[in-house]
């Protein structure tokens, strides 16, 4: 998790780089002095969906959010992950984040939440379009892709944190035209 590697970074892990699910810990690292000046960017524009494995569960405008018909709603935590910030604020724009609190599984992160979903223990999660569209056709299922009016953008940044002739041609390589094919290929929007 993002958070997670942000602390072990402050308390010395042996990291050359830090690929965030956020802007927010690269942007402190950069702060604290923990990064190379100036060689943070964005590498992505990560985006939400509400995602089941069954079939037709899920309608193409998201309607399943407000009729209920469902036991469990898996997301990210919304204090410790930045899909679980961004899951929160759709369900406050929808006028459904009280109403959907005693129905919701948190995860620690977007990469649990998606596991409670896939596992069947949470018929439906807002879990990231990358985990479902992957570098190939959707995972099974029925999904709506929230439009992302209804959140903060999910900007996903890295930064390099030793310098080194290897870390900033890898860093160089990611922001590639090649890379930004996979990147897109792989369910993220590009900055």
């Amino acid at each position: 998790a993002t958070g997670k590697q942000y602390a072990q970074i402050r308390h010395g892990a042996p990291f050359d780089l830090f690929f965030a699910a956020d802007s927010r810990r690269p942007e402190l690292l950069e702060s604290e002095g923990f990064t190379q000046p100036g060689s943070r960017f964005t590498y992505a524009l990560g985006k939400l969906v509400l995602w089941s494995p069954l079939p037709a569960y899920v309608d193409p405008q998201g309607k399943t959010l407000e009729q209920g018909d469902f036991k469990h709603l898996a997301m990210a935590n919304p204090r410790l992950a930045p899909y679980g910030k961004a899951a929160r604020e759709v369900l406050q724009a929808l006028g459904l984040w009280q109403r959907l609190q005693p129905r919701t599984v948190r995860g620690e992160n977007i990469g649990q939440a998606f596991q409670f979903v896939k596992s069947g223990n949470a018929e439906l999660g807002l879990v990231a379009w990358s985990q479902i569209k992957r570098a190939g056709p959707p995972a099974p299922g029925s999904h709506w892709a929230v439009p992302t009016l209804l959140y903060s953008p999910i900007e996903q940044q890295a930064v390099v944190l030793k310098p080194s002739k290897a870390t900033r041609e890898f860093a160089a390589f990611v922001r590639s035209n090649e890379v930004k094919a996979l990147i897109r290929d792989s369910g993220y929007d590009l900055p």
